[in-house]
């Protein structure tokens, strides 16, 4: 950041001011404290990240995987250095708790960690004599110049399901933030600065939409990470595969929660309303609505009821407070209309968190714990991401009904389900038709060394997040077929 606020690029291994003509002011969403200001890169700076990053690639694709490696355990150490500071600005810029910030960046590091296993990860495989003296084996190489797109909710965490993956296979690496959360990647980058990489190996661009689908049309760049809304995943992941680049698509998402009537009571209530209403309902892997089976409908409904209307809402730099504000005023407009249009569409507020205003934070974004009792099925509310705290209430009879309501959702990132039946917890793990599934777990979010899966019109793209799927992404298989005759050995 200069010394007017502005926010810099960061292109082949060096800090650029961007001759951007327009620049959004960052603010704090709890309290509207301005953080800085946000270049709307134009595509010409994309073009110098681009190339920048395509000149980089030979002499990085081979440096030994041993050797890359090397520069993620430096950055390891560098991120629990500076694991207190960029967990606050996390919290300054999108609005989450510390601790829940904290939390991001621990996902953050893991992922760092997992890539450090690249030398195995990217090994390929062989088969001796496929036919008489010929053998076959297959090896991965790096897919090229990749970037990601990423979102506001996860400022941190987001970008890391990709890029040290990315970089561990050999791969350049271009970033650009979401633009109402730029300065996490800011603090990130002055860390990957100092782990003098070779120039053009990683590459921050600031931007918007402009800058997004410059880098989708782009020809030196091959593969695109990218999290947002459906609509949004779907025109990135067409327009990328338009232009012949490999991408993975995440888009949104209408979490639900089953709760059968063996479940702990305690247990469900207080980990549904931490999946509701954690980051302020602002995850992909929220949970949006609250199923509850036979029996269970009037005890939970009144358990949920007291933690959402006595859940502590505030600052996340201040101790105690357990749910921030949303991102901005226009998310804040739109979650209380779509509280307003639930109770038109047939559902009781019982718990309505409209209207709210902290004391010492009154032009903050908030809106209070909500709960909608009584959501239909059918209703346009049940069937639309929020992306807030709001937790939809509905009953059916059976699992059955359950598992049905699950299943005719058009999204598919997560259900989980709250029960004591190892049978009944093993028939919803089978027939649940998302890619990640929680048992008496609200938040069924995978380890580093996992995929971050999802279904429906939560995915777009074959290969995930994280992982061995990162890895598989991140790479292009070769496959060789060679033959040495034995006749040829006696000419040495």
């Amino acid at each position: 950041m200069d010394a007017n606020g502005r926010l810099l690029n960061y292109i082949d291994g060096a800090w650029r001011q961007s001759g951007a003509a327009e620049y959004l002011t960052v603010v704090n969403p709890a309290t509207v404290e301005p953080l800085g200001r946000v270049p709307l890169s134009p595509p010409t700076e994309v073009d110098q990240a681009a190339q920048a990053a395509a000149a980089a690639l030979p002499g990085w694709r081979r440096t030994p995987p041993t050797e890359r490696i090397q520069y993620l355990f430096k950055l390891k150490v560098l991120l629990e250095e500076h694991f207190e500071d960029l967990s606050r600005t996390i919290t300054q810029e999108s609005g989450k708790t510390l601790d829940e910030a904290r939390g991001e960046v621990r996902r953050s590091i893991e992922n760092v960690e997992v890539a450090c296993g690249i030398p195995t990860l990217m090994q390929g495989y062989n088969s001796e004599d496929i036919a008489a003296g010929i053998d076959e084996f297959m090896i991965r190489q790096p897919v090229g110049v990749a970037a990601v797109i990423a979102p506001f909710n996860f400022p941190g965490m987001i970008p890391f399901w990709f890029m040290p993956y990315a970089l561990a296979c050999g791969n350049t690496y271009i970033v650009k933030p979401s633009e109402r959360v730029p300065l996490t990647m800011q603090k990130v980058f002055r860390l990957l600065d100092e782990l003098k990489l070779p120039p053009g190996v990683v590459n921050l661009v600031n931007g918007a939409k402009d800058t997004a689908e410059a880098i989708l049309d782009h020809p030196a760049i091959q593969a695109i990470s990218f999290v947002g809304s459906t609509a949004v995943a779907k025109y990135v992941y067409a327009r990328a595969a338009g232009n012949g680049k490999r991408a993975q698509c995440g888009g949104g998402a209408k979490n639900p929660i089953i709760v059968l009537p063996d479940a702990d009571l305690e247990t469900a209530t207080r980990i549904s309303a931490d999946s509701a209403f954690g980051c302020a309902g602002q995850r992909c892997l929220a949970a949006s609505l609250a199923v509850t089976v036979g029996g269970a409908k009037k005890p939970f409904t009144e358990a949920m009821a007291e933690v959402a209307a006595t859940r502590v809402v505030g600052y996340g730099l201040e101790p105690g407070v357990q749910m921030g504000p949303v991102i901005s005023a226009e998310s804040k407009g739109r979650v209380e209309r779509l509280i307003a249009q639930g109770a038109r569409e047939g559902a009781e507020i019982l718990v309505d968190g409209r209207g709210a205003r902290i004391k010492g934070c009154e032009q903050g974004y908030f809106v209070r714990p909500t709960l909608l009792h009584g959501l239909a099925p059918d209703s346009e509310v049940a069937r639309t991401e929020i992306f807030g705290p709001v937790l939809g209430l509905m009953h059916v009879d059976t699992i059955d009904q359950a598992i049905e309501l699950v299943n005719s959702a058009r999204y598919g990132n997560m259900a989980c389900v709250f029960t004591s039946s190892g049978a009944a917890a093993r028939r919803f793990r089978y027939e649940a038709e998302v890619g990640n599934v929680g048992i008496n777990v609200g938040i069924a979010a995978p380890m580093a060394f996992f995929p971050f899966s999802g279904w429906k019109e939560s995915f777009f793209g074959d290969l995930h997040g994280q992982g061995l799927d990162a890895v598989e992404f991140f790479t292009q298989k070769k496959v060789v077929v060679e033959r040495w005759p034995r006749e040829w050995s006696r000419k040495f």
